[in-house]
C-alpha cells in the first residue's frame, strides 16, 4: 500500500491549480468584499491592482514563485495595512469573507486546510484599531 504524505505549504500553490486557482479564490473574496457594507469603503473605488496584489501575494505564500516580491517588495502586511481602521469586527468580516470565498473553491481538502488555518492565524495580526472600551479612556484621571 502506497501512502502519500502530507501536503506541505509550499505545494498548495500547485496542488490547487497554479495561479489561476489564486486568482479565481480573490475574485471569489472580492465579490462578497464589494457587498460589505463595512469593509467596502476601506478599498479604493478601483479594485483591480488590489485583487492582483492578494492573488500574488497568496500564491508567493503558498509556494508560486516570488512574483509579489519582485512587483512589490516584501509584505509588510501591517504596515501596508496601517492607513485602514482594521477593528476586531472589521478583522473578523474580513476572515468569514476569505473563509467563504476559500470553501468555495474545489480544492483537495488538505490545501484548503492548510489555507483556512493560515486565514485563521493571520487574521489578528492585521487589528490595528481596538474599540474604545478596549483600547482605554483618553481621560488618565482615575473614576471618582
Amino acid at each position: 500500500m502506497v501512502t502519500s504524505s502530507p501536503l506541505e505549504p509550499h505545494q498548495v500553490h500547485d496542488a490547487v491549480g497554479g495561479q489561476p486557482a489564486f486568482d479565481a479564490l480573490v475574485d471569489a473574496f472580492y465579490e462578497r468584499v464589494e457587498a460589505d457594507e463595512v469593509l467596502r469603503p476601506m478599498y479604493p473605488e478601483d479594485l483591480a491592482p488590489g485583487k492582483r496584489h492578494l492573488a500574488l501575494f497568496l500564491a508567493q505564500y503558498w509556494g508560486g514563485g516570488d512574483v509579489y516580491g519582485r512587483e512589490r517588495g516584501h509584505p509588510r502586511l501591517r504596515r501596508r495595512h496601517a492607513p485602514f481602521p482594521v477593528t476586531p469586527g472589521a478583522a473578523l468580516r474580513w476572515a468569514e469573507h476569505m473563509t467563504a470565498a476559500v470553501r468555495a473553491q474545489d480544492w483537495p481538502e488538505e490545501a484548503e486546510a492548510l489555507v483556512l488555518a493560515y486565514v485563521a492565524q493571520a487574521t489578528p495580526t492585521l487589528i490595528n484599531q481596538l474599540p474604545p472600551e478596549v483600547a482605554g479612556s483618553d481621560d488618565p484621571s482615575p473614576a471618582s
